[in-house]
């Protein structure tokens, strides 16, 4: 009779207590040391199996392995996973992802979020009796993740596109070999001029965040629009911050302040200017007022300009892109624009361990976007093809 009473006391002490394993092994041990009828009295008092009895017993009984000390339960132990139960689980999941690729275009899931719980919906109508948790886990040994679009297709590429990028490297190494400069230019993408949340993070006293506008409409501030000339053999940039439109003029405008500013300075003996630009744009390949504004600036310094374009679709090749305009979004990441003052001088402080250094200026003149040019004033323009894609590579000459 005592047995009976301290027993279930005993229990009652260590219920919730142990793990499964512990749990087991002390009632086998227990049921083991009592008389007679102790694996009944157990089982009675615990409200475990017998069978769980006899296993904990079977484990006291054999050699103490290292394996033995981590495993809760046998090889083989606990309720099956629904993967395991449900044969066709992981096909249904699967065209319920990818309905295209897997002949399952009527999926109503096609035109939806693929969350969790509306994906368990659909499973459910489909006759698997399932949670949007165990969705999750399914989906996880599958391999699949949550995961972001990506940038990175390009569009149609141009059949001779490996071509041009040896065309610009050769033309480039032989402006290096004779001192040459090379240039890199291109409009960085326009920014709001405001109090508005700027992509990124920087540290601030906990629980005292930067506090900015809730919608990015347009203000009276308008937009800046930086255009960039990054030296590649110097590694040095500069960047000339507009308030009106990105046109041919302005791009040229800020090559001439970048030469009158620094090329000029480094390069005294300099006679030609090799410039690489993106195939489209200000700067475009097929842009009359480009090709005329730059004829403007080979008159007033002197200067060849050979002119590389990038094939369309590989602007992210431009060395400006990665070199230069990267490390300024870096630089004023989590940094409300709030004033161009402020664009410029974040600008103007980006540097590198490379030693990137860049000058930035504020430009006030007002540019009008649609000028033309006419055919007999392209007529005029010295400008001297290449053998290969002419329309990508060409040389201006000066008019003395």
């Amino acid at each position: 009779m005592e047995f009976q009473k301290v027993i279930p006391y005993f229990f009652e002490l260590l219920k919730g207590r142990l793990p499964e394993r512990e749990r087991r092994l002390v009632a086998g041990a227990l049921a083991k040391a009592l008389p007679r009828g102790g694996i009944t009295l157990v089982s009675q008092a615990s409200h475990i199996a017998r069978q769980t009895i006899y296993d904990g017993i079977s484990d006291i009984e054999s050699p103490v392995t290292p394996q033995a000390m981590q495993r809760q339960r046998k090889p083989g132990g606990g309720r099956k996973r629904v993967i395991d139960k449900d044969d066709d689980l992981v096909e249904t999941v699967r065209s319920l992802v990818n309905p295209y690729e897997h002949g399952n275009p009527q999926s109503p899931l096609l035109w939806v979020s693929k969350s969790l719980r509306n994906l368990a919906a659909e499973l459910k109508m489909l006759g698997h009796n399932i949670s949007y948790v165990t969705v999750g886990k399914v989906l996880q040994d599958m391999g699949f993740t949550l995961q972001t679009n990506r940038k990175s297709l390009e569009g149609k590429s141009s059949p001779d596109r490996d071509e041009q990028f040896i065309f610009i490297s050769k033309a480039a190494e032989s402006f290096f070999d004779v001192d040459q400069p090379v240039i890199s230019v291109d409009a960085k993408k326009k920014e709001l001029v405001g109090n508005f949340k700027n992509n990124g993070r920087e540290y601030h006293e906990k629980g005292k965040p930067e506090f900015v506008e809730v919608y990015d409409f347009i203000n009276e501030n308008g937009r800046a629009t930086p255009y960039g000339v990054y030296d590649i053999g110097a590694n040095e940039g500069y960047v000339n911050v507009g308030i009106s439109h990105d046109t041919a003029e302005f791009a040229v405008d800020t090559i001439e302040q970048w030469w009158e500013k620094m090329g000029c300075i480094r390069y005294p003996n300099a006679h030609s200017l090799m410039i690489n630009a993106d195939g489209g744009g200000s700067n475009g390949s097929r842009n009359r007022l480009w090709k005329a504004s730059l004829q403007k600036f080979a008159n007033k310094t002197g200067l060849t300009l050979c002119v590389c374009h990038f094939p369309p679709g590989t602007s992210k090749w431009n060395k400006i892109e990665h070199r230069m305009f990267s490390m300024i979004s870096m630089n004023w990441r989590g940094k409300p624009l709030i004033s161009v003052e402020v664009i410029v001088n974040l600008i103007a402080n980006t540097t590198t361990k490379t030693g990137l250094k860049i000058e930035a200026s504020k430009s006030d003149k007002l540019y009008k976007c649609g000028k033309k040019v006419s055919q007999q004033e392209m007529l005029a323009l010295q400008i001297i093809k290449a053998d290969f894609h002419p329309e990508w590579n060409y040389a201006i000459r000066p008019i003395m």
